[in-house]
């Protein structure tokens, strides 16, 4: 017996070694892989350090929000085209504008929606579903939490830790930056989902649970987008003595009223992106396709920004009215089709 006790102590503190070593291995590959991912800063470094899983989400959260950027833009003179290089959150754009308030926006809600998603779907360590809503009845509308509840709150909380980690300079932009990125948080908190399921014989409702679910990320983009159209135009606060900034108010209004949390805030005027410059996330229009009659942002007047446009004609050809002969072949006739293209000069 005695034999036995000591050889079960050895069997355990050998498992103590290899999970210690596992452990040392796992953490040794974690530290390299988030050194690799440019553009990090220190705290978002630490998170990915700690949370390798969840990097991988971020990731997928922030292209998230950048392929939706460039579907709101895709007609407009800044597309978003210059997003998605360089860093997990794409290239920063330096000027204060509207667009830029419309990047944050996306990308803090993107990381927020794919978390969120990650948890429900049980690929991420810490989080599940909503255990706040496990279990609890309604009894003012007849039913009770079921299913998995996306837990909203853990996504928005992980987006808030991990992506406002990068404001680390006291200044009117970084205000800027950290309401854009509540702002699109928000958005996405409000227009969660309930759906619910009746229970009862025949179908009849006897009783009927209910979850949270999150909404379709089109829908935060065409909510965003309108948020963008309508932004806020805002001027920073000072303290009086250290002079830094202290929170933003509109610009040319009495008093110091502030933003409302989910409007889009900008201090820059935006630019015309007509031409290419880096500085302000612009790669210009020249080489973009145009419709030589749309009167809207899509037109070759207002994309080709008054230096006209190419012309360039295409033929397309085509087996067409295809029918069977006896015996045993296909005739067809060739059909064409002539299309011209546009593109600013």
């Amino acid at each position: 017996t005695q034999c036995h006790f000591l050889l079960w102590i050895c069997f355990t503190m050998l498992c103590s070694v290899v999970i210690q070593a596992l452990s040392s291995v796992v953490a040794l590959g974690a530290n390299i892989i988030c050194n690799k991912i440019p553009g990090l800063a220190p705290r978002q470094r630490a998170i990915c350090q700690s949370r390798p899983d969840a990097i991988i989400v971020v990731g997928e959260g922030a292209q998230l929000g950048i392929n939706e950027c460039q579907y709101q833009f895709r007609y407009g003179r800044w597309n978003c085209s210059a997003l998605g290089e360089r860093t997990v959150f794409g290239q920063e754009l330096r000027v204060g504008s509207r667009e830029a308030a419309f990047t944050y926006a996306i990308t803090a809600a993107g990381v927020a929606h794919a978390i969120t998603a990650a948890c429900s779907q049980g690929n991420l360590s810490q989080c599940g579903c909503d255990r706040e809503k496990q279990g609890y009845y309604n009894q003012e509308e007849g039913w009770k939490w079921g299913g998995c509840s996306a837990d909203i709150k853990y996504g928005v909380e992980f987006s808030r830790r991990f992506v406002d980690a990068r404001e680390i300079k006291k200044t009117t932009r970084r205000l800027m930056n950290l309401h854009n990125n509540e702002a699109g948080r928000k958005v996405l908190e409000e227009r969660m989902k309930l759906e619910c399921k009746c229970h009862g014989v025949s179908g009849s409702c006897t009783t009927k649970t209910c979850w949270t679910t999150l909404p379709k990320f089109r829908e935060i983009g065409y909510i965003l987008k309108d948020k963008y159209n309508e932004a806020v135009h805002v001027e920073v606060v000072r303290a009086s003595r250290l002079r830094q900034p202290t929170f933003l108010k509109v610009k040319k209004t009495q008093g110091f009223r502030k933003p409302m949390e989910t409007d889009l805030v900008y201090i820059e005027r935006s630019p015309n992106y007509c031409e290419e410059d880096a500085a302000t996330g612009s790669v210009g229009t020249q080489g973009r396709l145009c419709n030589r009659t749309s009167p809207h942002t899509d037109g070759c007047d207002l994309m080709c920004c008054g230096r006209g446009y190419n012309t360039h004609q295409y033929t397309k050809v085509w087996q067409c009215n295809c029918k069977f002969q006896w015996c045993c072949f296909v005739k067809c006739n060739t059909c064409s089709e002539r299309t011209e293209v546009f593109t600013c000069k």
